[in-house]
């Protein structure tokens, strides 16, 4: 407020707004790839590049490795974000997931996928959905869950070289992460090089459809029951069967492993993650780490301003129009924003801390449907009825 004598009326413009939450974009797809004969400027190894359009980048990939083939199986999906880190293959399987899991050399620079934590910073676009197709063993699987929980990403990945529905289910049983899940078996497709069908890079697959449900629907719709492009089969028998339980994909989807069916076309079937108590479905995992996200990014333009009650309940009330436009969308079923005394102690508010509450409630997939049928004399009196009127 002016201080300076004036015996008359001024104005004071402001162009403060209510706190606006803006839903962070989910499309961005981070994957570590092979490719010996890829343009290395275009894909320098170890690093994070960022490719806008993943049909054009193929000139570059090269045909050996697993970038190629990833970036085609995308883009028969989707076109959105790719972060591409290029590494190198060992001499064996093994040494090859020691580089793609990297780590930081000895100049400070991030290796494997670990390069992906670096790619907000360098290339301004944070990967949500990640994966390593091709190359996702255990040990590669394991590190990777690491990395999205820091980033706040979801992983798909295979489940190994499992060759039964019996290893897919052991093979389950090293998991326990609700940002990740398995897929077994693969696609196939007709490979027009060797003119004969071959396994698809089914991780890659998922990660694009993953991408364009984000694009199209929303984030709270699983990767379930959509039609995939571009695949022709798939490697092996799975037991699928709309009203029958026992079968090999009810067995799967129990686990928390995703399976494949051929039903007008062919689709990737089941919502679940390796979470098997609270973040049960991939929808719930992913709700919460928008949530998280979009609110911590809004307040930024918040931090460092003089506490007072009106900023508390700007914050609490932009929360809560979040909230609402979400349940609107049908991207939530219910939440509400406060501010609880309880949690914000004299102490805490003198050292600058505060505490901003909210809960939610996500949208479950419309996963398990019983039709209840049942016999009835009823109606018999409507035939009786119709035969005495006529």
């Amino acid at each position: 407020m002016a201080t300076e004598y004036h015996h008359g009326s001024r104005t004071d413009e402001s162009s403060a707004a209510p706190l606006s939450v803006t839903t962070i974009s989910t499309a961005v797809i981070g994957m570590v790839c092979t490719a010996s004969d890829a343009d290395a400027a275009a894909f320098p190894l170890n690093q994070a590049v960022l490719i806008t359009q993943p049909k054009t980048a193929l000139a570059k990939a090269g045909v050996a490795g697993t970038l190629a083939k990833s970036l085609s199986a995308i883009a028969d999906q989707v076109t959105c974000p790719v972060i591409v880190v290029r590494v190198e293959e060992g001499a064996d399987e093994a040494a090859t997931s020691a580089k793609i899991i990297g780590g930081v050399d000895a100049s400070g620079a991030y290796t494997g996928m670990q390069a992906l934590l670096t790619a907000e910073a360098k290339l301004g676009v944070r990967p949500r959905i990640l994966g390593v197709p091709g190359h996702d063993l255990l040990e590669v699987t394991t590190a990777l869950v690491i990395v999205a929980q820091k980033l706040r990403a979801f992983v798909y990945a295979s489940c190994g070289a499992s060759e039964s529905v019996a290893n897919a289910l052991l093979y389950r049983k090293g998991f326990a992460a609700r940002e990740l899940t398995l897929i077994w078996p693969d696609f196939t497709y007709f490979d027009s090089a060797k003119a004969a069908a071959a396994k698809a890079m089914t991780i890659a697959i998922a990660l694009g459809l993953r991408a364009q449900i984000d694009q199209d629907i929303g984030f709270h719709k699983t990767l379930s029951n959509v039609p995939v492009n571009g695949v022709t089969g798939i490697d092996r028998d799975v037991y699928f069967a709309l009203q029958q339980t026992g079968t090999d994909a009810d067995l799967l989807n129990a686990q928390g492993i995703t399976t494949l069916i051929g039903r007008e076309g062919f689709r990737f079937w089941g919502s679940r993650t390796c979470d098997s108590a609270t973040y049960i479905f991939e929808s719930y995992t992913r709700t919460a780490q928008v949530l998280a996200d979009s609110m911590a990014e809004a307040l930024f333009p918040y931090i460092d301003q003089p506490a007072s009650a009106i900023l508390i309940r700007e914050v609490i009330d932009g929360f809560n129009r979040k909230i609402r436009q979400m349940v609107r969308a049908g991207q939530l079923l219910g939440g509400k924003a406060w501010f609880d005394p309880s949690l914000n102690s004299t102490d805490d508010m003198k050292n600058g801390r505060f505490a901003i509450s909210y809960e939610y409630t996500p949208v479950p997939p419309f996963e398990q449907v019983t039709n209840k049928q049942s016999f009835t004399d009823t109606y018999f009196a409507t035939l009786s009825a119709a035969v005495s009127v006529g």
